[in-house]
């Protein structure tokens, strides 16, 4: 999967040459005061708070506009704008949720192409610009090493099926993604045998992938299906946890940025997905711990370069194949 991650030879060269993604002329300024009468910012994200506040108040910072966070899961975040849409309602200007192409399906979102995105990897955007990846998330195992030794811990998504870990695995009960770009690598046959199995496993269920790590940590269950970002920020605080780097594939889903098709504030709409994207807000958001989708912002860890790991990003669904894959998932496990 290397080459999913190469540089195209223009990211190269405006990174090597430090010159800014956007330009600092007419068009920008214009944006910027465009943005400042409008005074107001509203973002709907499946982002923890503790993230997307520290954000948002750097944007405020910046520029003296007034932000507004709804915080939600991103399958309570989808239904909700989808929602509103049938009732004509375009509440939020920018949603950043891992379920933008089933927005894109909806037709709610409109087209950007934000200079800051030129810097990204093809894989890392929409072609037509409906939406950008803000940070990427690695779904792997975790275990609990006070629980599990480095020798007996599962090194690949088979060996949770080994009996010995029966009601000893927890996994998040919207792990939609996980599911998914299992069938995108292995194909629907292997998946499917491999989820038939796991659901015999006595599946310890939860809702959030921190609150998994942190369970697991204090020695509720010894295995679960986390986030590697969050294992390492709390390993480093000292927990008893490791994340397994030699599965195949290792899960990537995007948390993308994206701008209403009806945006209440459109030029404070823009300027916000250029900030996501920029140098700035990317390191901002490696310094909270987690991984950054811009190619010129090393991981925090060096355990989590893209080289050194089997990735697989996310499938492209529309709403009605993300439906789908919800309601196979639940049916699988009973939920």
């Amino acid at each position: 999967m290397r080459n999913l991650f190469n540089l195209g030879l223009v990211a190269i060269l405006v990174l090597c040459s430090g010159v800014p993604a956007w330009s600092q002329g007419d068009e920008r300024a214009k944006l910027i005061e465009a943005a400042k009468k409008e005074g107001k910012l509203v973002w709907y994200t499946s982002t923890n708070v503790t993230e997307s506040k520290p954000l948002l108040d750097d944007f405020e910072k910046a520029y003296g506009i007034k932000g507004e966070i709804f915080r939600a899961s991103g399958e309570k975040t989808l239904n909700r704008i989808v929602t509103e849409g049938r009732a004509g309602r375009f509440d939020y200007d920018v949603v950043t949720i891992s379920e933008v192409d089933a927005l894109t399906d909806a037709k709610l979102l409109m087209s950007y192409r934000s200079p800051e995105a030129r810097t990204f990897i093809p894989e890392f955007k929409d072609a037509n610009g409906y939406w950008t990846a803000v940070y990427v998330n690695y779904a792997t195992i975790g275990y609990n090493t006070k629980l599990v030794s480095e020798k007996d811990a599962p090194k690949q998504w088979e060996d949770l099926l080994d009996p010995k870990w029966k009601s000893k695995i927890s996994i998040d009960q919207e792990q939609y993604s996980w599911f998914g770009t299992l069938h995108k690598a292995w194909g629907r046959e292997r998946t499917q045998r491999f989820m038939r199995a796991m659901a015999k496993q006595d599946i310890q269920w939860r809702k959030g992938h921190t609150l998994i790590a942190q369970l697991m940590s204090a020695g509720e269950f010894p295995l679960g299906v986390v986030y590697a970002h969050r294992t390492e920020e709390m390993k480093m605080r000292g927990a008893p946890i490791e994340w397994v780097n030699t599965v195949n594939p290792l899960v990537v889903t995007l948390n993308s940025a994206g701008i209403s098709n009806k945006p209440q504030h459109p030029n404070t709409a823009r300027l916000f997905v250029d900030f996501l994207l920029s140098k700035p807000a990317q390191q901002r958001l490696r310094s909270l711990r987690r991984i950054p989708a811009r190619p010129d912002i090393e991981p925090f860890s060096p355990r989590m370069d893209q080289s050194k790991l089997k990735l697989v990003t996310n499938p492209v669904e529309t709403g009605a194949q993300f439906n789908a894959s919800i309601k196979d998932f639940r049916e699988n496990f009973g939920l």
